[in-house]
């Protein structure tokens, strides 16, 4: 099956090129980046020939993972041509957010913060562990390279959406000078950390009771996300228009 990338001189980009090198149910048949003198090892686009690529190679799906202004402009061409997208970008704002939403109208569409199968196991283990510890105290720590440009994660907000299906609560960001924590489940604190090369490490901790759960994940490779997001290009190439979830592709499998 063949696909585009998005983003492909970035360092997700380039690590879902070469981890599809090394599987046989994928090819990618071109790249798209403002950077086209950058050695992919596939042919090079800029943003404003992604139409004209499209039709030269009829991908099946492209996967997107660059910025949120690009993302919303590759998914009206998406859109336009039927092409099926896999959005790995963060940060979207709810101006990008809605034109993406509408491409799912002509084309399929699945958006994710994160393409781990760990990660998805992660926000399914949380909800059952938010039931049996009412009132415990909620804290989330995420860590990522020096060079990403979003904070929190895109997982980091996703984790906080699932809190939010089982309690009500104010975001602290970090914590500065005299500033005591809220008694009950009212806060959630949420810590931000951005150092040399760490793929990505996300921790939340549950604490009362003279104890402590915590629930981690830690991405050791890039190619974690690579494959999964792969592995949603193969799923949702050929279906129906819609919006979709890498949930949907789990539970699926």
């Amino acid at each position: 099956m063949k696909v585009g990338v998005s983003g492909a001189a970035g360092r997700m980009g380039r690590t879902v090129i070469e981890t599809a090198a090394d599987r046989d149910d994928v090819e990618v048949a071109f790249g798209v980046d403002v950077d086209t003198d950058t050695d992919a090892d596939v042919p090079l686009v800029t943003p404003d020939e992604v139409a004209g690529a499209v039709r030269e190679h009829d991908p099946a799906a492209v996967v997107d993972f660059t910025v949120p202004e690009s993302t919303a402009d590759l998914a009206e061409v998406c859109a336009a041509e039927g092409v099926a997208l896999v959005v790995g970008t963060t940060g979207l704002e709810e101006s990008h957010l809605s034109v993406v939403q509408e491409a799912s109208g002509a084309t399929p569409v699945l958006k994710a913060t994160n393409f781990s199968r760990g990660v998805q196991a992660f926000l399914r283990a949380l909800g059952p562990a938010l039931e049996a510890l009412p009132g415990y105290d909620l804290e989330l720590m995420e860590t990522h390279h020096n060079g990403k440009r979003d904070a929190p994660s895109g997982t980091a907000k996703t984790i906080l959406e699932a809190v939010a299906e089982h309690r009500d609560f104010e975001t602290v960001y970090g914590r500065e000078g005299i500033q005591p924590r809220e008694e009950g489940e009212g806060e959630v604190g949420v810590m931000v950390r951005r150092a040399g090369n760490v793929r990505g490490e996300h921790e939340v901790m549950l604490a009362d009771n003279d104890e402590v759960l915590t629930l981690t994940h830690r991405a050791e490779d890039r190619a974690v996300f690579a494959e999964g997001a792969l592995d949603a290009a193969v799923w949702l190439a050929g279906r129906d228009p819609g919006w979709y979830t890498f949930g949907d592709v789990i539970d699926d499998q």
